[in-house]
């Protein structure tokens, strides 16, 4: 699970705007999405993504940023409201289709604390590779192959 910090609600358990750990009881939980880690789309794209291609992925993994980082979501089932076109795989794990399903975006989502962790991100190829279910975040994959980011 992945901790963050968030505000307690003021006065209710300290000091206004004083800072704990969550998950905590009566903690005041932001009601949008905080996504982990742009760092990672961009290295994708950056490093993985074919040059003459770069420009319009940045903009669908940009477009998907800004949509995810509104998101409200509270469950699975409210998730497949809004986009209809992820494929749920587990409760916490989630695909989704990018550039008209030629990329696939792989994330972990915690409902509870609005945090979603990109996972790997890769071609409809290099998907059909892996076990959406096991893979797990290589940073290796999204750095620069020279070193020189």
């Amino acid at each position: 699970m992945v901790s963050h910090i968030c505000r307690k609600r003021s006065g209710r358990y300290g000091a206004p705007g004083e800072r704990a750990f969550a998950p905590m009881a009566g903690a005041a939980y932001p009601e949008r999405v905080r996504i982990i880690s742009r760092g990672t789309l961009k290295g994708f794209v950056r490093n993985r993504v074919e040059p003459r291609l770069q420009r319009v992925v940045r903009e669908q993994l940009d477009a998907w940023f800004a949509l995810v980082s509104r998101a409200e979501w509270k469950n699975p089932a409210e998730l497949k409201q809004s986009h209809r076109n992820a494929s749920i795989v587990s409760s916490e794990r989630v695909v989704f289709n990018i550039k008209g399903n030629e990329y696939r975006l792989v994330v972990a989502v915690d409902y509870n604390h609005g945090i979603v962790l990109v996972v790997w991100v890769g071609t409809h190829r290099e998907y059909d590779r892996i076990d959406v279910k096991q893979v797990k975040f290589d940073k290796e994959r999204y750095a620069d192959p020279t070193g020189s980011n």
